[in-house]
């Protein structure tokens, strides 16, 4: 059972469970914030996890329909929202990885999965196809491909890396669900990439 609140958004109309949603407020200021972190004061405007639906809200009024009021949104407020989330998606597998519950490289995460340690399997959207098919996702785990080479390279302290493993419990739950919501915003590494893979066994 998925205890995850639902939202709907403004755009598509559909109720979906908020980790699959961004959070927008309406500042002071009547500008349209996105509070990725929904920890702003303020009524949530809620939209889909994804670029297109983002544009959408931001061309066609969707905003303003939402808040019952005239706002004003930043030119490149998508753009906002990605780097929003792949930081935050960067500074959770960090803590992860201080916390001993996630390894990287290729050797390491090999053996991670071996052993069944692994929960979540990340690799760089820049590392090599062939690299990266030699590594598999365990049945009823996850994997991503949304954060670059650096970016994941960011994260396990150090200037790039290929292929991370994440350990269940602890934060991994969050990471889970910001590069899902990651993976929604850079669509090249979206649905149909991350359900193949999530279903592939050794």
């Amino acid at each position: 059972m998925n205890d995850d609140p639902e939202r709907r958004c403004i755009v598509t109309r559909d109720v979906e469970p908020k980790a699959g949603l961004v959070r927008f407020v309406v500042g002071p200021d009547g500008a349209i914030y996105p509070d990725v972190a929904e920890k702003l004061p303020g009524r949530g405007i809620w939209v889909t996890a994804e670029r297109a639906v983002i544009d959408e809200a931001q061309t066609k009024g969707f905003f303003a329909r939402g808040a019952k009021a005239q706002v004003t949104i930043p030119e490149n407020l998508t753009d906002i929202v990605e780097t929003a989330i792949a930081h935050r998606t960067v500074e959770l597998i960090s803590l992860v990885r201080k916390s001993g519950r996630a390894v990287c490289g290729f050797e390491k995460v090999k053996g991670w999965l071996s052993e069944e340690r692994a929960k979540v399997l990340l690799q760089a959207s820049d590392g090599s196809d062939r690299g990266k098919g030699k590594l598999w996702t365990p049945t009823g785990s996850r994997w991503f491909g949304c954060l670059t080479s650096s970016e994941l390279g960011l994260a396990f302290g150090r200037d790039r890396a290929i292929h991370g493993a994440l350990a269940a419990g602890g934060l991994t739950p969050s990471v889970i669900r910001e590069a899902a919501r990651l993976a929604g915003m850079r669509k090249q590494d979206g649905d149909k990439a991350v359900a193949s893979k999530d279903t592939k066994t050794a």
